[in-house]
């Protein structure tokens, strides 16, 4: 640090400010450290930095499975948003053992963690690490913790809305797993929807989020005539059971998502569906940690990102 103040003509203080990124440095200066610092090849040394803060500028992430598209995608998007902020992420599988999984990243010295989906289920405060920091991602809202999740209940409303606005006398619901908060709010969507339209739910088919579950719901739900699916997997398996039954989407079927993935427009038909803004609920849940960590003020300890209907082929 003191040669990159020496190349660049400052004080180490002001080298300091610019690798912790504070806004009390002239821009002009700034660049001139910068480049003094590529230059030299210099790099902040991470285990220095955790002695002098008493931080590992690390944050965990908690998950069950990485099977599901929604979580690698909530990886990714985490992973990007951690290191926007200065800080790496370590990921931790918790299986049916969250305990464990603390214990891991306490053993690391994690600065705080995020609990990813249906891991929040396996939670209870008795599990809890002292003193470590915690954003919930898609669970219950709970009075000690803060959490962040997509409007699952507004979205499936949506998607349920859309099917009897165009003219379909009910609509089916193949649902995820139960003990799912995410799962539960959709069904709840779904169901609110019905009832205010003075509707009779019809029987939910359940499924595990996967493609298989939605192929093997084909059966069940072949005579329907509107399916809202609880996921863009399981819609995916649905299309196909449909299309072995001779079943045309959407000439005698329509056909409706959850998340967007990616390839959802590539689908046959083009998927409708109800797109989740991973980046912004990865963004929410990092910036909320962070302000925990640091002490900063932050955002609000519950917060709700919207969802968005994304209409194409697949319904009529």
């Amino acid at each position: 640090m003191a040669m990159v103040a020496s190349l660049a003509g400052v004080s180490g203080q002001t080298v300091s400010r610019v690798v912790n990124d504070s806004p009390r440095v002239d821009p002009a200066t700034r660049e001139r450290v910068e480049k003094a610092m590529v230059e030299l090849g210099y790099r902040p040394h991470r285990a220095a930095r955790a002695l002098r803060t008493g931080r590992s500028q690390t944050i965990g992430l908690v998950v069950t499975t990485l099977a599901t598209v929604g979580n690698s995608r909530m990886l990714q998007a985490t992973a990007e948003a951690a290191a926007e902020r200065g800080y790496a992420l370590t990921l931790v599988t918790a299986g049916e053992n969250v305990a464990d999984a603390f214990e891991r990243l306490a053993e690391q010295e994690v600065d705080g963690a995020i609990v990813l989906n249906e891991a929040s289920a396996l939670v209870p405060a008795a599990e809890r690490p002292a003193g470590l920091r915690l954003v919930v991602v898609d669970a219950p809202g709970a009075a000690d913790l803060a959490v962040v999740h997509s409007d699952h209940l507004g979205g499936a409303a949506t998607a349920t809305a859309h099917l009897l606005s165009l003219g379909h006398e009910t609509v089916h619901h193949l649902a995820g797993p139960a003990d799912s908060f995410a799962a539960s709010e959709r069904e709840r969507g779904w169901r609110e929807t019905l009832v205010a339209a003075g509707l009779e739910p019809p029987t939910i088919v359940r499924g595990d989020w996967s493609a298989e579950a939605g192929f093997a719901a084909g059966d069940a739900l072949g005579a329907a005539s509107a399916v809202f699916c609880g996921n863009d997997q399981m819609a995916l398996g649905l299309l196909r059971a449909l299309a072995q039954a001779g079943r045309r989407v959407p000439e005698d079927v329509s056909v409706i998502g959850f998340d967007d993935v990616p390839d959802a427009a590539n689908y046959r038909p083009p998927l409708t569906t109800i797109r989740q803004d991973f980046t912004a609920l990865a963004h929410r849940a990092v910036d909320r940690l962070v302000a925990e960590i640091e002490g900063t003020p932050g955002a609000d300890a519950s917060a709700v990102v919207p969802t968005l209907l994304v209409e194409r082929s697949s319904t009529r």
